[in-house]
């Protein structure tokens, strides 16, 4: 068996435009390729170091309670280990985010925040608590 040797995630987005300006823009993920055509458009963007975070629903659930005091993602939300939650949040609010609920520390010590991209997308940006 081969092991994996890159995890992509691809997002289909409604609105392309408000989605680099999120993602590339905002956030600042550098841009690797740009493969768009007269077919479609398409961009691939360097996020760093991947992980996969499996969640049960209880889990899910306790951690939506956390940030934003409700069940409110869908199966996939996107975690982003960031510098600073609340600066990230304040800059992809700036980049066409909606803010789901505002950066609070979490009982392991990180600080989350909680936004919308544009399509629905729910981001937590957490920040590592000092150890």
């Amino acid at each position: 068996m081969t092991g994996v040797q890159e995890f992509r995630i691809t997002l289909t987005v409604e609105d392309f435009d408000a989605a680099v300006r999120l993602y590339r823009d905002g956030l600042g993920l550098p841009q690797l390729a740009d493969w768009s055509s007269d077919q479609g458009r398409v961009l691939l963007l360097d996020a760093g170091r991947a992980t996969l975070e499996l969640f049960d629903e209880a889990q899910a659930a306790m951690v939506d309670d956390l940030e934003v005091g409700a069940r409110v993602s869908g199966p996939v939300r996107f975690a982003l280990r960031v510098s600073d939650a609340d600066e990230a949040a304040a800059t992809l609010v700036g980049a066409g985010a909606t803010a789901v609920a505002r950066a609070k520390e979490t009982p392991w010590g990180d600080r989350n925040a909680r936004v919308a991209a544009p399509d629905g997308m729910q981001l937590t940006l957490f920040a590592l608590g000092e150890t």
